[in-house]
């Protein structure tokens, strides 16, 4: 029987494992992991230095430190650390330009072999395993980074937020889960997408480095440094469970129908559909924070505990009472009908609020601006919604929140778990 006398262990991405880990004997030394571009240490003096944690100033921090498109002067290649507001364009009634199919990847003998375990094992649980062709080998994720720098990086900064129905993928690179799973690192997928040959516009190599570097990064400085407690926080005292419907798609919702039936397909959806329509909803509703999470965790194949976590509780759902965002991130229905076709394939209409056919989006958003009205109406970003919320009489809020709350009651009478 082997007794060592240490053991050595790469920091695991969860700190419940991590928690397990410590408490075995003898003492586990735990070494940092190298895959990320900020250590533990470097973001502690960060936030000492920056107690707010605006995601902008780390973002700039980490492109000084890196020297990623940062010239000789110390300024920002383009004039500008930032090209978002050129990264909102929607495909309008016209469509989008011709999309390249991501590359994919016929599953070997060890990934068959996999599936088959997992249809076993898990008959009843949501998602699908025909159609599988996720990069699993450090081979296939390089190549898929090839694939997305060269054919779809081009148009991934302009249309970066937008939707349609039928696309799941469109111009996003589907890099989260070799990422995650340490296929690929994270400076040389930054290094290829600057260096891209084909010549992509800054707008689109910014808006990504900016994922890598400045979010991704973020994130999980965010989660080593405020678990375990972060995980229990619930700033807006939500307290309904998640509706059955997010495990089966079966809405009548055209949005959320759409990005569910993506995630149930591919154990993907892109990052405005998992903030913009299905973390939104959940915020809308005031679904436990934690329980977002864990449909997360259970949907989705890029999702690791310390990614998820800030990205659900935190930026999506408010829970952290805004550690990571200054605002909830909170729309009405018109949002979705401004970026996507959605709404115009939907019974609901966005721009009404009460009614059979008034959007749920609509109707919840004004629910929840009256129901933190104290919390969030002193808020400079909140302006706008609340000179909007304002317009409207006393008698025409209680109907929008009397429609609300039988909306809760039966969105949520039936659950999955």
């Amino acid at each position: 029987m082997l007794q060592p006398e240490r053991l050595i262990a790469l920091q695991p991405g969860d700190w419940r494992v991590r928690a397990q880990l410590a408490a075995i004997e003898p003492p586990i030394e735990f070494r940092a992991d190298r895959h990320f571009l900020c250590d533990d240490e470097t973001f502690a003096t960060f936030a000492r230095e920056n107690p707010t944690l605006v995601l902008e100033r780390f973002y700039r921090f980490m492109r000084r430190r890196l020297g990623v498109l940062i010239e000789p002067d110390g300024k920002p290649t383009g004039g500008a650390w930032n090209f978002d507001k050129q990264n909102r364009v929607s495909f309008g009634r016209g469509g989008p330009p011709a999309i390249p199919a991501p590359k994919g990847f016929a599953p070997d003998a060890m990934t068959r072999a996999v599936l088959a375990l997992v249809e076993r094992q898990f008959p009843d649980s949501p998602g699908r395993l025909d159609g599988f062709n996720l990069p699993v080998t450090r081979a296939q994720a390089l190549e898929s980074l090839r694939d997305f720098v060269e054919h779809r990086l081009g148009d991934f900064g302009r249309f970066q937020d937008a939707m349609i129905t039928g696309e799941a993928f469109l111009f996003h690179s589907r890099l989260s889960g070799p990422l995650n799973l340490h296929l690929l690192r994270p400076r040389e997928v930054v290094d290829a997408v600057v260096a891209n040959p084909a010549g992509a516009p800054l707008n689109s190599v910014e808006g990504f480095v900016r994922e890598v570097i400045g979010w991704r990064e973020f994130v999980r400085g965010v989660y080593w440094r405020f678990m375990p407690d972060y995980a229990q926080r619930n700033a807006l005292e939500a307290d309904l469970p998640m509706p059955r419907f997010y495990w089966t798609g079966e809405t009548d919702m055209r949005c959320l129908s759409q990005a569910i039936r993506h995630t149930i397909d591919h154990a993907y959806a892109h990052h405005i559909e998992r903030l913009m329509v299905l973390g939104l909803f959940c915020l809308l509703l005031g679904v436990r924070p934690y329980d977002v999470h864990r449909w997360h965790m259970s949907m989705f194949w890029d999702a690791i505990d310390w990614v998820s976590l800030p990205n659900t509780l935190g930026m999506s759902q408010h829970g952290d009472g805004g550690l990571v965002g200054t605002k909830p991130y909170a729309a009405a229905g018109n949002y979705i009908s401004r970026m996507s076709d959605h709404c115009r394939h939907c019974r609901y209409d966005p721009r009404k609020s009460v009614g059979e056919d008034a959007c749920p989006f609509t109707t919840l958003y004004c629910d929840v601006l009256a129901r933190h009205k104290t919390r969030f109406a002193k808020n400079p970003r909140m302006t706008y919604p609340y000179a909007n919320l304002a317009r409207k009489d006393a008698g025409e809020v209680a109907m929008i929140r009397r429609r609300a709350a039988a909306l809760k009651a039966r969105l949520t009478a039936e659950t999955f778990l």
